[in-house]
């Protein structure tokens, strides 16, 4: 069974064996309709309810799903907290839409965005008016999710997310029948609707369980990579900030890259080129006023990025310096909050520094901000890309050291087997006979010059 509630769908089994067709538990309810779930969007028309706030971002969302926003209606003043809209106002942009003909520009809208993040209360009363699907700034990103979600663990991550969001709207159709502020709910009545519920409730904590398994499973790579040697750079930024550029950059591994919002949902990891014992982890951008339970919803994949032993925090250089600082305050803002009891190593980088943006003042803001001074870098032509690497290399393993590997008496070990020893250990930037200069930690270092009966030093 298919219940679409303002455009949020849920797949239920029939409340009453023996049923094959689908209740309809919502019909009829002047807010909710019955139907299949959309998750291609592309070609969809909408209009844009604004109170306050720059609408560029949302608009720019509704763009990366093919949705055009073919007029903006703004009102001044504060938020009705029923209707978001004065009702007046909302009755008004009601009746463009029931009767705009061929040829006008509101012709075949079929959605209606509300710029913030609605209540429930919100949703169902502004669905009342327009008879049309509405979605706020959550719904549209949580449909964003859902047509970019590939692997399993993202996609149980977004239909946590969907359900929890689903719930909410459910709990105020039900509240509103109880107090009699809408009508019944078909044929099926409240209980039918507690039903719906119950499903819901019981589906969450299915796919719970299933995302603390995945989590786990990402927990034992972690620690398997650690007792391996491995050294994690975790990529991090607001959303289309550059990461998925510069993670294919650094490692040379093919993704996913477009010049979309929230083009990468699950964390992509993959070695440093040259350099097989760093790992770059690259995840989720971040983005303004998520709210938190949504952002939950993706803790595991979050985590796999920010528990790291280098954190980039990347921004776009392109930006201005307002947006630029808006965007770097909301990722710090992330970082911070979900590790606030960890002190982490974080380099500033600057990326797309070809699209002509203005260097000088975005390292001005980084430096206003308190951030650690920004390396300046562009994937895309391969600018400051050689630099990066070395100073996530001194960062990870201190100064490079140049160790030299004496003969020792016969029918000792043999000098070949202590060079293969510091391969194994460590990175190699240069081999001359028996002088190898690397890159590793002081800790294994010490260990192997202890272990090496005076065959290993430094040079």
């Amino acid at each position: 069974m298919i219940v679409a509630t303002l455009g949020m769908t849920l797949s239920i089994k029939p409340l009453h064996s023996g049923m094959d067709e689908p209740i309809p538990v919502l019909a009829g309810t002047g807010g909710v309709a019955i139907g299949e779930a959309r998750t291609n969007h592309e070609g969809r028309r909408a209009i844009l309810l604004h109170k306050d706030g720059e609408p560029s971002e949302l608009i720019a969302l509704a763009e990366t799903m093919g949705i055009q926003i073919v007029d903006i209606q703004h009102q001044k003043g504060a938020e009705n907290p029923h209707t978001y809209f004065g009702k007046g106002r909302l009755q008004d942009v009601a009746d463009e839409i029931s009767s705009a003909v061929e040829g006008h520009p509101w012709h075949g809208v079929d959605l209606v965005i509300i710029h913030s993040n609605a209540s429930p209360r919100q949703l169902v009363s502004v669905h009342g008016f327009v008879q049309v699907e509405v979605w706020d700034r959550v719904r549209l990103l949580l449909s964003l999710f859902i047509s970019h979600a590939g692997s399993v663990e993202a996609r149980t991550q977004v239909r946590i997310a969907q359900l929890q969001a689903d719930r909410t709207v459910l709990r105020e159709l039900v509240n509103q029948q109880t107090t009699g502020e809408r009508a019944g709910f078909g044929g099926g009545g409240k209980q039918a609707i507690q039903g719906v519920l119950t499903t819901v409730s019981r589906e969450l904590t299915q796919l719970k369980k299933k995302q603390e398994k995945h989590a786990l499973a990402r927990k034992e790579r972690r620690r398997q990579r650690v007792r391996g040697g491995a050294r994690t750079v975790g990529l991090a930024g607001y959303t289309n900030a550059g990461k998925s550029s510069l993670f294919q950059a650094l490692s040379g591994k093919e993704v996913l890259v477009e010049d979309k919002l929230f083009s990468t949902l699950e964390t992509t990891v993959g070695r440093m080129e040259m350099s097989p014992r760093i790992l770059l982890a690259d995840t989720i951008g971040f983005i303004d006023e998520l709210p938190s339970d949504l952002l939950d919803a993706f803790h595991a994949t979050l985590d796999e990025s920010l528990r790291c032993d280098l954190l980039l925090l990347l921004a776009d250089s392109s930006d201005d310096a307002s947006e630029l600082k808006r965007k770097l305050s909301t990722s710090r803002r992330e970082v911070l909050d979900r590790n606030p009891d960890e002190t982490i190593h974080m380099k500033v980088v600057l990326t797309k520094s070809d699209k002509g943006g203005d260097i000088e003042a975005a390292q001005e803001v980084v430096r206003i901000m308190g951030l650690p001074d920004a390396m300046v870098v562009s994937s895309h032509k391969g600018q400051g890309l050689d630099e990066l690497r070395e100073s996530i290399m001194y960062s990870l393993y201190g100064p490079k050291t140049t160790l030299i590997v004496s003969q020792g008496q016969p029918g000792a070990r043999s000098p070949e087997a202590y060079v293969s020893q510091i391969y194994n250990i460590g990175i190699v930037t240069k081999k001359d006979g028996f002088e190898l200069t690397i890159w590793r930690g002081q800790a294994e270092l010490q260990r192997l010059i202890a272990n090496s009966e005076g065959r290993v030093s430094i040079k």
